[in-house]
């Protein structure tokens, strides 16, 4: 290994071997692994190191394109790449290898952190393709520097780039063109379309526009109060309740079980099972956020068996389980859909629900390592994996969604 303790600054030439979780990918050089970012297998290129903090890696951006991959493409957005706009790191990829490389992340997640050896294609949301994987987002956070310039960030800063157009963004945001406007004395603005037509926006709190969004998904109407959760690609509310049902039906439902609809938001999930199964189905959602219970409690209102209950997910489960333990009793045809955030539900979650010991758990994903991790101890604990499924959500960024099927042996 080169003596050399700090590489800041420097102008590599690198073979880029392989993506890595996060959007970057893996060269290496004097015995050390660099991250490149904005590059692709087998390319090699130029790239100046950024950071290195010492030990066995460093980070870097390229400089150069010595030899372009066949799937290297005009990157769309003119104010993003190398140093640009965050947010598309994925853009100067072709949608088809942008698949591909996150069902190798997905791969390497699952077989590293789970001893999972399978590949899941990850499939695209209907229309992307003859969209260019574009005009997707639903939402869209924007910040405001002190000349009043509104866009979004630099890439690993936390300086506004000027943009002239929000490529990604559905047609009811670029509209808006808030992005072309000057606002003195604010630092953010977040906007949100329905796919029934309303905007509503953000700026710092004020909110401005429709007070309530209303989406149709499922078969059913869900509104929205200002600021709540809802799925970000304009189709991913039907393509992953699609899933969810598939898998429920294929594994059998319980209707009237101990049904819970955990992460449950504004009641999505329990509301398209609702739709499929029957609105006597028993179920009970569950969100700590209190705006989205209050959406989820009216969006449910018409289903006389479902509840939904404002809570952490591991303070409800600690009572679930207390009660368990205390009767010795498990409801052994119960139906658990599980959509945590980002970082996965986590060990304590996962150990709750192996000793409140379901008959099916389904697994909404939005980052496969955290997937990978969860999954690990739930095929330990008795469950076998039975179907898995990514899509591609975020077309042009790194992100995947994958909905695992997980039913006990």
């Amino acid at each position: 290994m080169s003596k050399t303790t700090n590489w800041v600054g420097q102008n590599l030439e690198l073979t880029i071997e392989k993506v890595a979780h996060g959007g970057i990918f893996v060269a290496r050089h004097d015995g050390r692994v660099v991250f490149v970012s904005h590059v692709l297998p087998g390319e090699v290129v130029k790239a100046v190191v950024y950071e290195d903090r010492g030990g066995s890696f460093c980070r870097a951006e390229p400089t150069e394109i010595l030899q372009a991959s066949p799937d290297r493409v005009k990157h769309f957005w003119k104010q993003a790449g190398p140093g640009g706009a965050g947010g598309a790191e994925f853009g100067h990829i072709s949608l088809k290898r942008q698949r591909e490389l996150k069902a190798d992340v997905l791969q390497e997640a699952l077989s590293r952190m789970a001893g999972i050896d399978m590949r899941v294609p990850v499939e695209a949301a209907p229309g992307d393709d003859e969209a260019n994987g574009l005009g997707y987002r639903t939402r869209v956070q924007l910040h405001v520097d002190e000349a009043g310039t509104v866009g979004p960030y630099r890439e690993r800063s936390h300086e506004v780039v000027k943009v002239r157009d929000l490529p990604l963004a559905v047609e009811e945001i670029r509209e808006l063109e808030f992005q072309n406007k000057n606002f003195q004395d604010v630092k953010k603005i977040e906007v949100a379309a329905s796919s029934s037509g309303q905007v509503q926006w953000r700026i710092d709190k004020k909110l401005k526009g429709d007070e309530r969004l209303i989406e149709r998904a499922a078969g059913r109407t869900f509104r929205i109060s200002g600021g709540g959760f809802w799925q970000v690609h304009k189709k991913a509310a039907d393509v992953l309740t699609s899933a969810v049902i598939e898998m429920l039906s294929a594994a059998g439902f319980a209707k009237d079980a101990d049904n819970l609809d955990l992460y449950g938001g504004v009641g999505l999930f329990t509301g398209a099972l609702a739709g499929k199964f029957g609105k006597d189905i028993r179920m009970t959602s569950v969100e700590s956020f209190k705006q989205a219970t209050e959406d989820a409690t009216l969006n449910l209102a018409d289903l006389p068996k479902v509840k939904a209950i404002c809570s952490a997910v591991e303070r409800f489960l600690n009572e679930r389980v207390g009660a368990v333990k205390k009767s010795g009793v498990t409801d052994d045809q119960a139906t658990i859909v599980i959509d945590p955030p980002r970082s996965g539900a986590g060990a304590k979650v996962v150990d709750q629900l192996i000793t409140l010991n379901p008959k099916h758990i389904v697994y909404v994903a939005c980052d496969p390592v955290a997937l990978a991790r969860d999954l690990k101890p739930l095929l330990a604990g008795g469950y076998a994996l039975k179907d898995i499924r990514a899509f591609d959500l975020f077309p042009h960024t790194h992100h995947v969604e994958a909905v695992a099927s997980l039913v006990r042996k």
